[in-house]
């Protein structure tokens, strides 16, 4: 050291060194810990998003299942609609049928009969 220094400033010099060296070690452990945390995280962020994947998937498998089951059900309907169509149909040209015979006959007993 310097032989112009007094005794006290070198001691405070490394004190001061020390205290330096120190701060330096708890910041270095602190960064550390800071860089654990955040890979920690990553990782909890990481199984999140596989989680969230997961239900998504599931979802997804389940809006399958309700369109699959809602496109059976409209078929069965529309299936449905067209029996009665035809049955409607069917009953209008027997009743059109009919009303042209009653009509037919009733207009033939009046003609005809005295």
């Amino acid at each position: 050291m310097d032989a112009r220094l007094p005794a006290g400033t070198v001691r405070y010099d490394l004190e001061l060194r020390d205290r330096i060296v120190r701060v330096e070690e708890e910041l270095k452990h602190q960064r550390e810990l800071m860089e654990q945390g955040f890979r920690l995280m990553d990782k909890r962020f990481e199984e999140m998003r596989e989680d969230t994947n997961k239900r998504f998937e599931q979802m997804d498998k389940r809006f399958e299942q309700i369109i699959e089951y809602s496109q059976k059900r409209f078929a069965q309907i529309d299936t449905r609609f067209e029996r009665l169509t035809e049955r409607i149909d069917r009953f209008m040209r027997w009743s059109f049928a009919l009303t042209l015979t009653v009509g037919g006959l009733v207009v033939a007993a009046i003609k005809y009969l005295p």
